[in-house]
């Protein structure tokens, strides 16, 4: 089959042809139909220091998708040739402490396809049974590739009390996109969105955000959607300091911050300021609750209220993946995927 492969210790990918993978008992072949690029797959493409302390090349990349199953293991009850299925694609030992306790998204033994294992920019791949979510026939591949980082956007915002909040969302890359929408099918009173990128903060308003601004403009919105109280939540997704800094600042007392987004670098925070005395909580987001989540997306999808496909802007084959990649650093893209088959 073709597959796109990390072939080396260094910037690119290839396009190679490569075995098919073969089934274990308890897992079921794939047939990939769309997947996403997504920022992790930059990472892994420039070769930087994340990746380079993660990745062990040759790999299959890529761990967003959507397919149909073409083949399943004799162990497998619940999933049949034929169905329509995207996955979670972070695998975990399901024995640990944190598994066996409802926290498998933290599992300290997760192995995520595309990174520790073979991923899904290729013709097929192979999952275990266990990790498959079944689509509904209403959802596109297009929808049913992007579940992954929709999972993100949606553990982001419902671990938060959303229903009649005041909102503000930091960073309008793909998954802050996917958080406008939520909110607002949610039932926030206000949103808030905030991005230095002009096509992001379009696309936001798209979304549903009331507000659309640039971070330096944001303080003051929030201040004259608040009566100056400040935000009831904020969904940190950038990862920028300074964004993380503002998220601090523009919480109310009493309020709740949610972090998605990564530093590139450790930075200071004055934990008496910006934290203890204004008695907020903070909660680290970490890829998808397994599997409360999945079910809160199929319902939202079910319900017509929330619509993801306008966040999705750019679509290539497979061997064009320069210029997906290209599109992702552009800036000037929402969500990139690949059409496979």
């Amino acid at each position: 089959m073709k597959a796109l492969v990390k072939e080396v210790a260094g910037p690119g990918f290839a396009m190679k042809d490569v075995p098919e993978p073969r089934i274990r008992d308890d897992e079921v072949l794939i047939r990939v139909r769309r997947a996403g690029v997504c920022g992790t797959d930059v990472h892994i493409y420039d070769w930087d220091a994340w990746a380079q302390g993660r990745c062990r090349p040759p790999f299959v990349v890529g761990h967003e998708f959507a397919g149909d199953v073409v083949q399943v293991g004799s162990l497998v009850t619940d999933v049949h040739e034929g169905d329509r299925v995207t996955a979670e694609g972070h695998i975990v030992d399901g024995r640990c402490l944190l598994c066996r306790t409802g926290n498998s998204h933290v599992c300290p033994h997760t192995k995520i396809i595309g990174v520790d294992r073979d991923g899904c920019f290729a013709e097929y791949i192979a999952m275990p049974a266990t990790n498959v979510w079944h689509l509904d026939d209403a959802i596109s591949f297009d929808i049913g590739g992007i579940h992954d980082p929709m999972g993100n956007a949606f553990h982001t915002a419902l671990t938060a009390e959303i229903p009649g909040a005041t909102v503000l969302i930091t960073g309008c890359g793909p998954i802050g996109l996917f958080a406008v929408g939520i909110c607002k099918a949610a039932g926030a009173s206000r949103i808030i969105a905030s991005d230095v990128n002009e096509t992001r903060l379009a696309l936001a308003r798209q979304m549903g955000a009331h507000h659309a601004v640039h971070p330096q403009q944001a303080s003051e919105a929030v201040k004259r959607e608040t009566d100056g109280l400040g935000v009831d939540v904020v969904l940190e997704m950038s990862g920028v300091p300074a964004a993380i800094h503002q998220a601090f600042e523009l919480v109310r007392v009493g309020g709740r911050v949610q972090m998605l987004g990564i530093p590139a670098k450790p930075m200071d925070v004055n934990f008496a300021t910006e934290v203890i005395f204004k008695g907020i909580t903070i909660y680290g987001v970490v890829g998808r609750r397994m599997y409360d989540t999945w079910h809160q997306m199929t319902r939202f999808l079910r319900s017509g209220m929330f619509d993801p496909a306008p966040v999705i802007t750019h679509r290539f084959p497979l061997e064009q993946f320069d210029e997906a990649i290209g599109a992702i650093k552009s800036g000037e893209a929402g969500k990139v995927i690949f059409e496979i088959a």
